[in-house]
């Protein structure tokens, strides 16, 4: 007979810290993802998916790099399991990109005149003061404002 397999993943230590948190910002993910979009620019619809997908990231970067209450252990197993986008962390430790809000944001080929997006501008270089992100919504994510 062949062996049944299981999905049991083991959670490591101090994963019931976080797992109601984690937990509160996945059901607001379902819900943002299940919305109905009539009225909105297509773009639109999926501000709210980046907004949270960002938040959860920005969680579990906190956490650990700023107040060290995880472990190592839990902190890649948050990644390996994508409760947060380890991309963009790897970006919020570079200098200039703290306050990062996505990867589109700094991505040149989606971009007129292959520069960034114009919420990476700092606010005291504009000439429009209230800019909205085109991709994500993002008012300003420039870490120099």
């Amino acid at each position: 007979m062949p062996k049944i397999k299981t999905s049991r993943v083991k959670y490591p230590e101090g994963w019931e810290l976080i797992e109601p948190t984690l937990h509160e910002l996945e059901a607001k993910m379902r819900e943002a993802e299940n919305d109905p979009h009539d009225g909105k620019r297509k773009c639109e619809s999926l501000w709210p998916i980046f907004k949270i997908a960002h938040q959860k990231s920005r969680y579990i970067y906190d956490l650990y790099y700023r107040r060290k209450e995880i472990s190592k252990e839990l902190y890649e197993f948050c990644l390996d399991q994508g409760y947060a986008d380890h991309n963009l962390i790897a970006k919020w430790k570079k200098p200039g990109y703290e306050r990062l809000c996505c990867l589109q944001c700094m991505q040149t080929r989606d971009h007129n005149f292959t520069t960034t997006c114009v919420c990476r501008v700092p606010k005291h270089l504009r000439e429009e003061r209230v800019i909205e992100c085109v991709h994500c919504g993002c008012k300003g994510c420039a870490s120099g404002d």
